[in-house]
């Protein structure tokens, strides 16, 4: 078995943070579906600004809103740009949704890894 990308949002910026909240990152629902992650499923999350990377899991949030929260809200501030990657075993390769966000963390397009030297695929944004 081999761990692949199973769903990716990218271009997330942090809308706000909380040390005294039980953990997690709390990630627009919509954005999440679209990217098919799960409420609770493990997410790795990278930080564009200062390059941090941690371990977490998802939490559906409001329309927008991208909080850390617990320990995660000590590796990012307010504006921060992040990505937010699932993966899934698997023992072979397969497609993955990929959301990126505008700066009000807004659908702005989408894509899907291809499976091994296939073409990228662009979805239209459907509002």
């Amino acid at each position: 078995m081999k761990t692949f990308v199973s769903g990716k949002i990218h271009g997330l910026r942090v809308t706000d943070k909380s040390v005294d909240y039980n953990g997690s990152v709390g990630i627009d629902a919509a954005l999440m579906e679209q990217a098919g992650i799960e409420a609770y499923e493990q997410i790795h999350i990278v930080n564009l600004r200062n390059g941090e990377r941690w371990i977490t899991y998802a939490i559906p949030a409001g329309p927008g809103e991208f909080t850390l929260n617990g320990g995660s809200a000590r590796l990012g501030e307010v504006g921060d740009k992040c990505l937010a990657i699932a993966y899934q075993l698997s023992d072979r390769p397969f497609t993955a949704a990929v959301v990126f966000c505008d700066e009000h963390n807004g659908i702005c397009d989408q894509m899907q890894y291809p499976i091994r030297g296939g073409e990228t695929v662009h979805y239209p944004v459907i509002r």
